[in-house]
């Protein structure tokens, strides 16, 4: 298993980054269009808050992306954050090994 040695870009990073500014959005106005509060978007883009399939749905409208591609974000920085948090506990579980024929 390969792992990652650095945290994947979390989603509100990369909407802090690059696409707000490319955008030329305010929390504000983004919130707006979004459909949310400004809070749920600062907290997005202050990595405090995880895209959920409703949020990625909003997004993609929005960005004219697929809900999959914030997802599939969220979901790295989940499975990086889960490991670093439990890499001692799964270093202890011990594969199934193929039985003998």
């Amino acid at each position: 298993m390969r792992i990652k040695a650095r945290r994947p870009t979390h989603p509100g990073e990369l909407l802090r980054e690059e696409t707000l500014p490319a955008a030329r959005l305010t929390q504000s106005e983004v919130a707006s269009r979004l459909g949310v509060s400004r809070s749920t978007v600062s907290d997005l883009i202050h990595e405090r808050r995880s895209v959920n399939p409703d949020l990625a749905h909003r997004l993609a409208r929005v960005f004219d992306t697929t809900p999959e591609f914030w997802l599939r974000l969220q979901e790295a920085v989940d499975v990086w954050e889960t490991l670093q948090a439990n890499r001692a506990k799964y270093d202890r579980l011990k594969p199934l090994r193929e039985r003998a024929a």
